[in-house]
Order: C-alpha cells, then structure tokens, then sequence
C-alpha cells in the first residue's frame, strides 16, 4: 500500500469482480493486502460475496481481514445476493436495491479505496469513484494494485490523455 498514509484510514474498500479463476501471483498478492489490513486493523468494505480475488476461496482478502479480526461488510445488489451468483459473504451482508446503490454506500463508508486486477466490472468501480475525485466530490486515496504490471497499459493510456490535455495530471 505505497502512497497509502493509513492513519487516518480506518475502512477501504477494495474492488476487484468475482471469478473464480486466480493466477498464483494475484492470489498472493491479494493475500497479501488482506494481512496488511489486518495487521494495520483496516476495516474492509467490498461488493460482497466469496467468489474472486476480494471474496474468495482461502487466502483471499475478505477472508484474510475477517481471520485477522478486522470487520468486514459486503454490499450486495439484492439481484446478486439471490442464488448463488456471487457466493456467500464473508463477514456483516448489506443488501440494496441497485448498483448506484452499492457504491453510494460502499463510498460513505470508507476512506480509501483499491483496485485488484480484474475486469470491465472492477474498471467501472475505479472509475466511477475517479470521476467523483476529479470534480472535487471526495479527497479520498484510490490506488490500483498492479500485480506483474497488469494496470500498466491503463497508465500508459492515462498519461496519453495527460499529454493530450483531457485530463490533468493531478486527476491521473
């Protein structure tokens, strides 16, 4: 968690889809963030579920920042919380109505935020809470888990929107 002055964070959220396809070097890290947040007695709020990186089999963030005695609260789309779409929650469930939402609740309880690499779902969440940053709307820390430089092509394509002045680099 570079960049991340965790004093004043109390809860995070951490974005990143259900899958349940893991590469060994995600898991890890993954592992990983869910000790540090522990060990720094970071509570943890995500989309819910046990599926993925977040939420997933053993060693997977939520389960690692529930066994090391941090709360963690799951909000879950009432849609997603039927069946078994998602897995069970680990930690206190939240159910509402939509997306918007989710991540309305999900952003005013937390303090911070990072992106697990994954897919058109997590990119949706960073930039969403992004957006919000960029019109002054929140001050809060967002941060991308670049495991094995997964993010790099975004950065890359971020700095390409700094040169070409459609976005600033305090907004990148």
């Amino acid at each position: 968690m570079v960049g991340f002055s965790s004093h004043h964070i109390k809860n995070i959220c951490v974005f990143g889809e259900s899958s349940p396809e893991k590469e060994i070097e995600f898991l890890e890290s993954t592992n990983h963030l869910g000790q540090v947040l522990s060990e720094r007695k970071i509570h943890l709020v995500y989309g819910g579920g046990s599926l993925g990186l977040i939420g997933g089999f053993e060693g997977c963030v939520s389960i690692v920042v529930f066994l090391g005695g941090s709360q963690v609260l799951g909000v879950v789309p009432k849609a997603l919380a039927k069946g078994d779409i998602i897995g069970k929650t680990i930690g206190e469930e939240l159910q509402v109505s939509t997306m918007s939402d989710r991540m309305n609740i999900i952003f005013n309880h937390v303090d911070a935020f990072v992106t697990l690499p994954r897919g058109l779902g997590t990119l949706e969440e960073v930039f969403y809470i992004s957006s919000w940053a960029q019109l002054h709307i929140h001050h809060k820390p967002i941060g991308l888990l670049n495991v094995n430089g997964f993010y790099d092509n975004l950065l890359s394509f971020l700095d390409h929107a700094v040169e070409q002045k459609f976005l600033t680099s305090l907004a990148r």
